[in-house]
């Protein structure tokens, strides 16, 4: 299993990690200093819950080494936050899940 590094293509404004020649999506949208995760797009040839956690994860720490707060409009992404509050902050006043 061969993961390549995360790519943020900001022509087509999604996060885009590929793991043995599939690519998943994170689509998003940007508003100031906030990131909107609108939809992770997984093909099923890697789908797992591990493969998603990573990816969501690779996209949390880019997201706050760019100091920005992430609202999570995917149904997906809100439930990992949920589970690791480890990335709590990066939510915005008064954002709760």
């Amino acid at each position: 299993m061969e993961v390549k590094d995360l790519d943020n293509n900001k022509f087509l404004r999604q996060f885009e990690l590929i793991k043995d020649n599939a690519m998943a999506r994170i689509e998003y949208a940007e508003q100031e200093r906030k990131i909107f995760l609108t939809k992770l797009i997984v093909p099923k040839e890697i789908d797992s819950i591990e493969f998603k956690n990573k990816f969501i994860s690779l996209v949390l720490d880019y997201v706050s080494e760019k100091n920005m707060k992430v609202v999570p409009t995917s149904p997906h992404i809100a439930g990992f936050l949920r589970k690791n509050k480890s990335y709590k902050h990066l939510l915005p006043v008064g954002i709760k899940l």
